[in-house]
């Protein structure tokens, strides 16, 4: 077996090495272009996991870049002329010259054929390695032979919008610093690391406004060098800067669509490349190589094409989970300026937690002591903008009190709408809606929404859909809403909406937003404009005229009175999804040309027009909220921009919180699924324009509650299908937290406290298991610079 690998980078290497190791009779070779001692950057970090991967893989390997990396336990970050550490993270930095320089020999070691400065032309790739059985392109982050076969591999590509440059230091330091400085233009971050004893690596970035107001496109690198001496000389300490090809640059986003294509197949950043803020690069490439090399072992003298699929079954999902993490840190840097009016405190936990892979929880564990720290500025700025002292019970940020006007809610928890396609074909409740909502009230929750109730017969998405338009649906309600004020202290909150042209579809168990298979069970369409939702299959709708919106707005104002009556404590407008309402504000679904169609203060018409008729009949005293999609998940669709004016138009209505989701405007939409895929989008309605906001989506845990109210994404937490197989969730979660707060009925007392008897073991139980298996620390003292 030949294999050739185009490109000397460490994944290309470590796949190399390994396969090498493993079959010696195999002819392997690596080609690079660069001499064999040219290497661009500085360091390149590990963590404890990946360390363990590579002593169980080669401990030569492992065993050399021991002997020269830097460790580091502390993240410190500087932040108004405060540094806040947390503890209890475990990684190590070294240098990429000294890394490769370990694998270039190891290498020469086991026999694998090294050859620089030569480069290879994609077009001749075929013929020149005509007899090698694998091609492996490992040609780094502008892989030209990726480029060269784009039409197979399929990439996409997408420059974002910061800039930044790399650099080093003689700066000593044993910890991970982020120094965050304001200037004249804007936030510069500087992200440094000790990577070998003498020298640290640093990297800025800015957003574009900032770049451009410091003039750095005029700079060469050493003028640049010389500004950046000069911004952050604090925190250098009086030690220089290093250059290394430390040019400015915009990170590109990139991700294959295929990872291979007849011999070839391709590695680290030519396929996917993850941002530096989590320092994945070269962790990423090394374990992608791994998985290469061991795919290749088991089926390449069988079949390539066999080899290959295994590598991409294995890595593609990691890869992925990693890359969304890193797209995710990255947006939090080009958006750090709405962050910047928060206390050190909170800044430090938005910086620990924004990639949302790491949570309250994790935190707790590896550091105790930050996390209480982080509490206890918590409690005192909600005791100053409160003025309820929670500072003594310290309950956790998700049992403290929510107000709005004058409704109370007892905790941050809330039991996400969700349609339970239950009442009967005259929108009637059943005794199904009834032990539904009662039986989750008890479960500790601070507010119930109700599933979209439908204002007309007209209005239902499928039979199924519970009304909101006679006095029987109102005394039904009013039923359920009394047991729950009885019984609990959950607020109740009804959700009223009209499905538009997603209406008159089957139950979501059937053949969900397709028609009723019963032709004549269908009833007529109304929407912003005369498109079908599935086309050729949906029925067309007819566009909405202005009878049409008269009579739609009355049914809405009709149902906020019913909702009023049955005693129900907060009132939602439904304008997401792309039900009727939602038509109106998304471009893709709204094409008219009259006063309610073309720019998003058009758009927003009529959904303002119901709700402000929605308004003056509901009680002054108590909320109202509107739930919007944040994002339609397809070009064209809504812009950051369009959302923050739509929220902001019906705040300066009266509305008093924003219920963030996304999507659900268009079958095709192509989400960005992952854990709390839409607290994003609440984040940046409650950081611009500073408004209330639910945040809800995949949010499965009482640790990712806490991480979203202490990092200020959103103000009230909504779960959903965590609710459906486990009412109990809050009470569960204020168990293991210790917390004893809210209402339990006095029939549930003793359960109550045998829950915290056994939560109290279960948690001492499950944070030993955690300690114990926690990775083994990697250290090997370097000696450190003098200051």
């Amino acid at each position: 077996m030949k294999v050739t690998v185009v490109g000397g980078g460490p994944g290309g290497l470590y796949f190399a090495l390994l396969t090498k190791k493993a079959q010696p009779g195999w002819d392997i070779q690596v080609i690079e272009q660069n001499r064999n001692d040219d290497t661009f950057g500085f360091g390149v970090v590990f963590s404890d996991d990946t360390l363990e991967e590579f002593l169980s893989r080669d401990p030569e390997t492992y065993e050399k870049i021991r002997d020269h990396f830097a460790y580091w336990d502390d993240i410190a970050i500087h932040f108004k002329g405060e540094e806040v550490r947390c503890a209890g993270n475990g990684f190590c930095g070294t240098s990429r010259f000294t890394l490769l320089k370990i694998l270039h020999e190891r290498c020469a070691e086991l026999d694998v054929k090294l050859v620089f400065t030569e480069r290879v032309e994609p077009a001749e790739l075929k013929v020149r390695y005509a007899d090698s059985d694998i091609i492996v392109a490992a040609d780094g982050i502008n892989s030209a032979i990726r480029d060269h076969f784009a039409d197979a591999f399929k990439p996409s590509i997408t420059v974002k919008s910061n800039r930044f440059c790399w650099m080093g230091s003689t700066r000593p330091m044993d910890e991970f610093n982020y120094f965050f400085r304001m200037t004249d233009h804007g936030i510069i971050c500087a992200h440094t690391y000790q990577y070998q004893a003498d020298a640290s690596t640093w990297v800025f970035e800015m957003d574009e406004a900032c770049w451009s107001g410091h003039g750095f496109e005029e700079f060469d690198e050493e003028g640049s060098r010389d500004k950046l001496e000069a911004i952050f000389a604090d925190e250098l300490r009086g030690h220089s800067l290093l250059l290394n090809r430390s040019n400015w640059r915009n990170f590109p986003r990139i991700f294959c669509e295929n990872w291979y294509h007849d011999n070839i197949v391709i590695l680290g950043d030519a396929k996917a490349s993850a941002h530096f803020s989590i320092g994945s690069g070269t962790k990423l490439a090394m374990e992608c190589g791994i998985a290469l090399s061991d795919a290749v072992l088991e089926h390449g003298e069988q079949s390539i094409e066999a080899a290959f699929k295994a590598y991409d079954d294995e890595r593609r999902t990691p890869c992925q989970i990693i890359q969304h993490n890193a797209d995710v840190s990255l947006a939090w840097f080009e958006h750090m300026n709405r962050s910047w009016d928060m206390d050190p405190m909170q800044f430090s936990m938005v910086v620990m937690c924004r990639a949302k892979s790491i949570t309250y929880d994790n935190l707790i564990l590896r550091d105790p002591s930050y996390v209480e720290k982080v509490d206890t500025a918590w409690y005192e700025r909600y005791y100053r903008e409160t003025g309820v002292d929670v500072r003594q019970s310290r309950p956790t940020p998700m049992f403290t009190p929510f107000k709005l006007r004058e409704m109370e809610i007892p905790n941050r928890v809330v039991m996400s709408p969700m349609a339970q396609y239950s009442a009967d074909e005259h929108g009637n409740l059943t005794d199904w809606h009834f032990v539904h909502y009662t039986s989750h009230a008890l479960g500790g929750m601070g507010m119930i929404h109700c599933e979209m109730t439908c204002p007309s017969p007209d209005a239902r998405i499928t039979r199924g859909c519970p009304g909101l338009w006679n006095d029987e649906h109102e005394a039904q309600w009013k039923r359920i809403v009394d047991f729950i004020h009885a019984n609990s202290d959950a607020k109740f909150c009804m959700q009223i909406g009209h499905a538009g042209r997603k209406g008159s579809t089957q139950l979501g168990w059937e053949e969900m937003d397709y028609p009723i298979a019963v032709a004549d069970q269908n009833w007529p369409l109304v929407s912003a404009s005369p498109i079908q939702y599935f086309e050729g299959k949906s029925a067309v709708p007819a566009e909405l005229d202005r009878s049409g919106m008269d009579r739609i707005r009355d049914d809405f104002v009709q149902a906020a009175e019913r909702a009023a009556r049955a005693g129900c404590d907060m009132l939602e407008l439904h304008c997401a999804h792309g039900y009727l309402l939602a038509s109106f504000l998304s471009p893709l679904t709204n094409r008219r040309t009259d006063e309610y169609g073309g720019p998003v203060e058009n758009r927003l018409r009529f959904p303002l027009e119901v709700f402000n008729g929605v308004r003056a009949v509901w009680p002054q005293e108590r909320p109202m909220s509107v739930r919007v999609s944040a994002t339609d998940w397809k070009e064209g669709g809504l812009s950051e921009e369009d959302f923050l004016a739509i929220a902001q138009a019906f705040h300066d209505a009266g509305c008093d919180l924003i219920d963030v989701s996304a999507g659900q405007t268009v079958p095709d939409q192509q989400p960005v699924y992952g854990r709390m895929f839409q607290a994003q989008f609440a984040e940046a309605v409650r950081n611009v324009p500073k408004i209330a906001t639910m945040a809800v989506g995949n949010i499965t845990a009482a640790a990712q509650v806490n991480t979203i109210l202490h990092t200020r994404r959103a103000d009230l937490v909504a779960l959903a299908r965590p609710h459906l197989w486990d009412p109990y969730f809050t009470r569960r979660a204020a168990a293991s937290y210790g917390t004893m707060v809210g209402h339990w009925p006095p029939q549930y007392l003793s359960g109550r406290d045998q829950a915290y008897r056994e939560q109290e073991k279960a948690h001492d139980t499950a944070l030993e298991l955690q300690r114990k298996a926690r990775p083994t620390r990697h250290v090997k003292t370097l000696p450190m610079a003098a200051e």
